[in-house]
């Protein structure tokens, strides 16, 4: 039986955002270190880099040349800090961190401490919008990925899995420690797992009709996004805990990716 190729671009998508879901119930309901956490987040943004280096940057270039794919590397990194520095204000800064950050921030807001808030405010929609910004670029990269062959990079899909677990692992674990109920926690990271398919399969969907460099100048943002969202959230999150073997295990996050390249 064969599928339209846009229910498989969203099914994919709706793959890779389901690790957010199961990530998200190991750091609720495991008692996990924060050596471990740190450590798979590391392993995470490997993966991550290693692809949109290899995968999203050489496609948008092949696609594209360099004038698209600069400006629309730079332009995604661009937007997604500007979103970022907006939702900080509001009280996601450390949404992806396991610790006590969260618990603190979400205090600073209750009590109108924290820029853009009043007394009484809570964070949870900060935080929402805020996972819905880190998820949509990821996804949108399996949908754009089907557009080359009409089969979906097994390289992207694997690399963003791998980078949801330790996301929803230790965003979770932030959470439960800063008082989000149960409901909350799992109704945030299903929806955004849905939209993620969601996401993914409208990459497919609106970008076949455009021309390549439009294409890939669009990987390239979501390259550019993806990056920004690293450096600004799961690097920081990992290098706290591991400390001086964050870079080793990104390395060897890096070099697993690599590999599964050169397999596909």
């Amino acid at each position: 039986m064969t599928f339209p190729t846009w229910a498989v671009a969203g099914f994919w998508g709706l793959v890779s955002g389901s690790a957010l879901v199961i990530g998200a119930a190991i750091g609720y309901y495991a008692n996990i270190a924060p050596r471990v956490i740190a450590a798979v987040m590391a392993f995470g943004s490997g993966v991550l880099i290693s692809t949109l280096s290899l995968e999203l940057m050489e496609d948008a270039y092949a696609k594209g040349g360099l004038d698209s794919t600069a400006l629309g590397f730079v332009g995604g990194a661009a937007v997604y800090t500007l979103a970022n520095c907006l939702l900080a204000r509001q009280g996601a800064k450390h949404r992806k961190r396991s610790g006590h950050h969260q618990k603190v921030e979400r205090e600073k807001v209750q009590t109108g401490q924290k820029e853009a808030t009043e007394p009484g405010d809570d964070n949870g929609m900060a935080l929402a919008i805020g996972a819905l910004l880190d998820g949509i670029p990821e996804s949108i990269v399996i949908g754009l990925s089907l557009l080359a062959g009409g089969a979906v990079s097994v390289v992207a899909v694997v690399a963003i899995f791998l980078s949801n677990l330790p996301e929803g692992l230790s965003s979770a674990a932030g959470m439960k420690k800063a008082g989000r109920s149960a409901r909350y926690i799992f109704l945030l990271w299903l929806g955004i797992a849905l939209i993620s398919g969601l996401a993914s399969l409208a990459g497919y969907t609106i970008f076949s009709h455009f021309s390549q460099e439009v294409v890939a100048a669009t990987t390239a943002v979501a390259a550019g996004a993806v990056l920004a969202m690293i450096a600004d959230t799961m690097i920081p999150e990992a290098f706290e805990t591991a400390h001086n073997f964050t870079g080793l295990i990104t390395v060897l996050g890096f070099l697993t990716a690599f590999f599964l390249s050169k397999m596909e």
